[in-house]
């Protein structure tokens, strides 16, 4: 099964920690980031999908993502 994230934050080296554990752990790159202005914050924020195959088991939407395996 294909399972897929979508991973945001404000524009800074947290995020971009944030993508190098999530591809640590098996998750790809999927599409292209994203970057948008937030006009509440007054910040950058960006955004990246990412996708991982993990063993057949069922879908369950109540189940962490990080969970799968």
């Amino acid at each position: 099964m294909l399972i897929y994230r979508f991973l945001s934050g404000e524009d800074d080296s947290s995020f971009c920690h944030k993508i190098t554990k999530a591809l640590s752990e098996g998750w790809e790159l999927h599409g292209s980031s994203s970057y948008a202005y937030d006009a509440m914050t007054k910040k950058m924020r960006c955004g990246q999908a990412v996708t991982k195959v993990v063993s057949d088991q069922p879908y369950d939407p109540d189940r962490k993502l990080v969970d799968y395996v």
